[in-house]
């Protein structure tokens, strides 16, 4: 069985500083074996991973649209952000990927999609993310994974990690896969675990973004910001 966490997120994030290396020394010490990576409107972290990582990655793009976020998964093109969810669902289908909702019934956060809108695309999802690392509310999770059994969707579980200390917080423990359709047909035989990440771990976020949007960096900012990228094991 593999252990492939779904939601990881890269220096190619506005809200994240993890370099290609960093993540991949981070997954190696938590014993995944492989990583979908959901950067923000971009695949180009993806595609710099799956170049130099020894296990799986999943090019994904956690996508911006009006109504929240959804994720494609096994993409092959970045898709632009602010297209309806309408049309973000047929820009990956174009592209034979998986249509994937990520933190679906967070009630803390602005990023997932609008309720009206969940229930009215929900017969268009190929999979829900029944477990996030980051939920504040533990019982978002559970609302999450009865909507997902109630519709027949397969669950997955990511870290939604933007530090190298949250990689591996949540996976999806599923068999060995090849492609798109292969990925669908294990999954639904896969299983969720994870634990939630601590309340905290929201501030490397808004560090990184505050980081990159900063012109004067004095040192003692980047050095603490180099700290906090570098991690550490558990």
């Amino acid at each position: 069985m593999l252990k492939i966490d779904l939601h990881v997120h890269t220096y190619r994030s506005p809200d994240c500083l993890m370099r290609p290396e960093v993540i991949i020394q981070a997954a190696q010490r938590r014993g995944l074996d492989g990583l979908a990576i959901t950067d923000h409107n971009t695949i180009a972290g993806a595609l710099e991973l799956a170049k130099v990582a020894p296990f799986i990655i999943i090019i994904g793009e956690e996508i911006r649209t009006p109504q929240g976020e959804i994720i494609g998964l096994f993409l092959h093109e970045e898709i632009p952000p602010g297209l309806s969810p309408e049309e973000t669902i047929r820009a990956i289908r174009r592209q034979g990927g998986v249509v994937y909702l990520p933190h679906p019934l967070d009630r803390l956060r602005r990023s997932p999609l609008k309720q009206q809108t969940l229930y009215a695309i929900l017969d268009q999802v190929d999979a829900m993310e029944t477990f996030n690392a980051r939920m504040t509310l533990p019982q978002d999770n559970l609302r999450a994974r009865r909507l997902a059994a109630e519709r027949g969707l397969p669950g997955g579980g990511g870290s939604d990690a933007h530090s190298p200390f949250e990689i591996g917080h949540a996976y999806v423990k599923m068999p060995a896969f090849s492609g798109r359709e292969d990925f669908m047909r294990q999954i639904a035989h896969g299983h969720v675990e994870g634990r939630l990440s601590p309340w905290w771990v929201h501030f490397f976020s808004v560090w990184a973004r505050a980081y990159k949007r900063s012109s004067l960096r004095p040192d003692w900012f980047r050095e603490t910001c180099r700290v906090l990228v570098r991690g550490g094991s558990r």
